[in-house]
């Protein structure tokens, strides 16, 4: 009889791959052993350099089909000198896993990977079983999840529904799945006006009362008051740059950037619109022009309570202990791309140590993981 998969062992191997965005350090390469020793198909789904990994046990296509999304590329070590345990270690020591990823995201990937071979062995399931793993979460994200979904649409692969196993418990394990993401959106804005002598100002024409009036204007306004499932959104500015050495010249440029985190009340396009019109308003008369550059990461999204979301929520109840609240709070991530291909939630472990120095996982939070997921893959599949 075949072994269970163990988790935490799975976790250890992969947090050994050094895999800084977006080098592949060997991680989906055991990935792919594992997996395909297991009868899964896979196929690196690799584009521009990022290393991709998809695996489907069972019909392509098939109508009852489970995936799993999340990463296995982590953030930079920040300075090695002020890490006590290797960063690439998986050093197990006070009841936990230490190393760079093991929060974010290599455990989830560990449990979700364990539960799924131990699952189709123990118990093959009348449907597919899908595993979309990417490395490039933490970099720019274009040729990611991106490229595993717009090559599943090329190859009439399907997911039916998605879990993506990102860290979304506050402080105790099962105490929050995520339905929904806020949007991002980032402008930077450059006023431009006309360099001159601080002494003569009326030759010139100055950004910085334009521009600093247009911040605060924004900075004051309230986007909202919040939404039957999420937050208010908001705005903050995040630099102020005008590069003038000289206190007597009147410079001609300045700039800012400012992010905006928003609700389903909003859309980037609506967002970016108000921000160009009051940009405009700003600048009307004053002989300066505000030029703004506008990117949007990702629009807000809702998975909204039914068979998907009550599926998790009660399998992390029954084995974690705890009702989960159904959050939307946090930041971004790759569930905002599989939302468009299928509905998704988001469950993993506790988040308080990603992306720091020392970054760990609690050895007992990892098994616990395991056993949510396959609680899941047993219910969807009864």
């Amino acid at each position: 009889m075949t072994e269970p998969v163990c988790p935490v062992a799975l976790t250890r191997d992969l947090i050994r791959c050094p895999t800084v965005t977006p080098q592949e350090g060997g991680a989906l390469v055991l990935l792919e052993n594992l997996l395909g020793g297991a009868g899964f198909d896979c196929v690196r789904v690799d584009r521009n350099g990022t290393p991709n990994l998809f695996a489907r046990w069972g019909a392509k296509g098939h109508p009852r089909s489970f995936g799993f999304n999340g990463h296995t590329d982590v953030v930079p070590l920040g300075n090695p000198a002020d890490w006590t345990r290797a960063p690439f270690g998986g050093e197990l020591a006070e009841g936990r896993i230490w190393g760079r990823g093991a929060c974010d995201m290599k455990s989830g990937v560990a449990a979700f990977a364990a539960a799924a071979v131990d699952f189709v062995r123990a118990t093959p399931p009348d449907g597919a079983v899908i595993l979309a793993i990417t490395g490039d979460e933490e970099g720019p994200g274009h040729d990611g999840t991106i490229a595993i979904l717009e090559w599943m649409a090329t190859q009439g692969e399907t997911m039916a529904a998605c879990l993506v196993g990102e860290p979304t418990c506050p402080a105790r394990m099962g105490e929050m799945i995520k339905i929904g993401r806020r949007g991002s959106l980032t402008a930077h804005v450059t006023a431009i006006g006309v360099q001159g002598h601080a002494a003569y100002p009326h030759r010139a024409k100055n950004p910085l009362p334009v521009l600093v009036a247009y911040l605060d204007a924004l900075a004051r306004h309230s986007l909202d008051q919040g939404s039957a499932h999420f937050d208010p959104s908001t705005l903050a500015l995040t630099t102020i740059d005008v590069g003038n050495p000289a206190s007597n010249v009147i410079p001609a440029r300045a700039k800012a950037t400012l992010n905006i985190r928003f609700n389903d009340l909003h859309s980037g396009a609506s967002l970016s619109d108000w921000l160009r019109d009051h940009a405009a308003q700003h600048s009307a008369g004053s002989g300066v022009r505000l030029d703004l550059e506008i990117s949007i990461s990702g629009e807000s999204f809702l998975t909204p309570p039914g068979p998907l979301v009550d599926l998790v929520a009660q399998a992390v109840e029954a084995e974690c202990g705890i009702a989960p609240v159904l959050s939307t709070s946090g930041g971004t991530s790759d569930a905002r791309f599989v939302k468009d291909h299928c509905p998704v939630v988001e469950f993993g472990l506790v988040g308080k140590s990603m992306h720091q120095v020392d970054e760990y996982a609690e050895i007992a939070d990892i098994h616990r993981l395991k056993a949510v997921y396959t609680h899941i893959l047993r219910q969807y599949f009864a």
